[in-house]
């Protein structure tokens, strides 16, 4: 273990880290909103940190491991979270406890999109910002940001990309060199989040409004600027383009990057999982849709087919966005939801949950040995498109269900302990691991008066989450600390 070599990078990320402090700053000035003061003072803290850690260790140039690599991906998310509670805990407009802080940074940051916070509206635009922004930087996640910089520094990042993307096969690389993909990754987001602010724009938000709120859409995280969400807007143009581009955000950028290069559209029908992706999409809207209208939610089929889409879309996709009390709905439809958000978006790109290709996958290894019974000297493989997937694939997909399951009892069980309801501690549980955000029960808008012991609970799920379960689990392992 190269401890000293992980502490060398790990310092000049929090410096480059303490860069983004920077623009909210900026605002609070354009605004003259007087919250400058509390970036000003976590810049300050959080530059100074960064060269502590870094300085003693300047001189350890030594190349990542893979068990580096992921110790270093858990401290750098894990102290990045701490670093980013600053200006939320110095922020005069916000008493915040320390707790209440360091949830709101790390949901911001692991783009869960839970809140502590009430009346955003009345709350200094440089501090609404810097939610949106947090999002941002997490919604690719700031690691793959840093692969593309850190050859520049003689280190190698192949090690933090293999431990930060998202999905069961993570040796897939869009272009030969590991920083190009870095970077290529970041042209299609930075593409995205433009195209979604001129669009929230043209549909009648101010610039402030859309460009925050295409930070949140295209991260899928789910923040806002206000209380009641996309609601506030009261528009199914805005609810359409947020539908839009949460669902573009949730495929694997990788087939946004082949489109891209091969000038084609076809290669999203081409990719069993895209397609996959979206037939489930259009289950659950289906399904939302007919059920809100047996029940009469709505006034008109126009206003009903609008948030049935919004809603299914939202939640499913782990964004978490509101345009109405869905956790007022029939029992049915929300429960639905939050099992939706486990499935999430498509591996490799800014959604939560399981991810698409895996819950593939595994039903059809279920259909596999459905088969095997039926047929026993058969022989049957499992496909991804048309290409037959080794059984050590197979074999890591069942690993991270089982997994991703006992993290959810355990902290489930936890909440349990701290007092809460059945109903409230099963959806936080989902909400916080899925990085989906708004849950039911009681943290169906807001998580401020749950105990403060379980928000430091669910900060843990909103880590395991973000970072895929074994990024963590690993480090829990004798093995790993063995030389």
């Amino acid at each position: 273990m190269r401890l000293r070599g992980i502490f060398r990078i790990l310092g000049l990320l929090i410096c480059l880290f303490s860069a983004t402090l920077l623009p909210p700053a900026v605002v609070a000035v354009i605004y003259e909103d007087g919250g400058g003061m509390a970036f000003m003072l976590a810049f300050a803290v959080s530059i100074i940190l960064g060269f502590v850690v870094w300085y003693p260790n300047r001189h350890q140039n030594t190349d990542l491991k893979v068990r580096d690599g992921f110790l270093l991906t858990v401290l750098f998310w894990t102290v990045l979270g701490m670093v980013g509670f600053m200006p939320l805990w110095f922020a005069e407009e916000l008493p915040l406890s320390v707790t209440d802080a360091v949830f709101e940074s790390f949901s911001g940051l692991t783009t869960t999109g839970a809140t502590v916070i009430q009346g955003l509206e009345y709350l200094p635009h440089s501090i609404l910002f810097y939610r949106q922004q947090l999002q941002w930087l997490g919604g690719m996640g700031i690691i793959v940001l840093a692969v593309a910089i850190l050859p520049m520094l003689g280190i190698g990042g192949m090690q933090l990309y293999r431990t930060e993307i998202p999905g069961p096969l993570k040796d897939a690389k869009l272009t030969p060199r590991i920083a190009d993909t870095a970077k290529h990754l970041w042209y299609i987001y930075v593409a995205l989040t433009a195209a979604c602010a001129i669009a929230y724009w043209l549909a009648g938000m101010s610039w402030f409004d859309a460009i925050g709120h295409s930070f949140s859409t295209i991260a899928v995280g789910g923040f806002s600027t206000y209380d009641a969400s996309m609601g506030y807007f009261d528009s199914s143009v805005i609810n359409t383009i947020c539908v839009v581009f949460l669902l573009l955000s949730s495929m694997n950028f990788a087939v946004h990057y082949a489109s891209i290069t091969g000038r084609t559209a076809r290669s999203y029908w081409n990719d069993a999982e895209v397609r996959a992706f979206l037939l489930i999409q259009l289950v659950l809207i289906l399904t939302v849709f007919t059920t809100v209208l047996l029940h009469n939610l709505f006034s008109d089929v126009g206003t009903a087919f609008n948030q049935a889409m919004f809603q299914a879309v939202s939640i499913s996709t782990t964004a978490g966005f509101a345009t109405t009390d869905f956790a007022g709905w029939p029992l049915f439809l929300p429960i639905l939801l939050v099992f939706a958000s486990f499935i999430g978006g498509c591996a490799s790109s800014t959604a939560g949950g399981l991810k698409v290709v895996r819950v593939l996958l595994l039903f059809r290894q279920g259909v596999r040995e459905l088969n095997r019974l039926v047929h026993p000297a058969g022989v049957y493989t499992v496909k991804l498109g048309q290409r037959i997937l080794a059984p050590r694939v197979v074999e890591a997909v069942w690993g991270f269900f089982a997994a991703y399951a006992l993290v959810f009892v355990v902290i489930m069980l936890g909440l349990l302990a701290t007092g809460m309801d059945d109903l409230t501690a099963f959806s936080a549980t989902a909400a916080c691991l899925n990085n989906l955000g708004p849950g039911l029960g009681d943290v169906a808008a807001n998580y401020s008066d749950i105990p403060d012991t379980a928000k430091w609970l669910l900060v843990i799920a909103m880590l395991f989450g973000r970072l895929e379960v074994f990024t963590i689990l690993v480090l829990l392992t004798p093995t790993f600390w063995r030389s």
